[in-house]
């Protein structure tokens, strides 16, 4: 398994997604969005795994302030979500082609089962 999780130190749910990790002894990388985004390459991978809408926090503060509600075009919405990651529901978590965006331990547990 190769889990990256990117959020911030201060989201709760990236903290229950590094213990999930952690508590079963799987190592994983972390990365913090506030010191380094998402690539495009790695935009493109999650998108394809869990679609564009759920990457996109509609409650967070910027989200009004950058006008997200009244942009429509996928590609633009992809821009501003990769110079903006406050935009990003965290944490999101990796494993190769496969992602969630969230705290989704039942789909974690179904990764771990699928590597032994």
């Amino acid at each position: 398994m190769n889990i990256q999780i990117f959020g911030t130190k201060k989201c709760n749910d990236t903290k229950k997604a590094q213990r999930f990790f952690k508590e079963r002894r799987i190592n994983f990388q972390f990365i913090d969005l506030k010191e380094k985004t998402l690539s495009n390459g790695e935009l493109q991978s999650v998108k394809k795994a869990v679609g564009l809408e759920y990457l996109i926090n509609k409650s967070s503060k910027d989200y009004k302030k950058l006008n997200m509600d009244k942009i429509r075009g996928a590609q633009i919405r992809e821009e501003i979500l990769l110079k903006n990651p406050s935009l990003y529901v965290t944490p999101i978590v990796r494993n190769g082609k496969e992602a969630t965006v969230g705290n989704k331990p039942e789909i974690w547990n179904q990764w771990i089962k699928a590597d032994k």
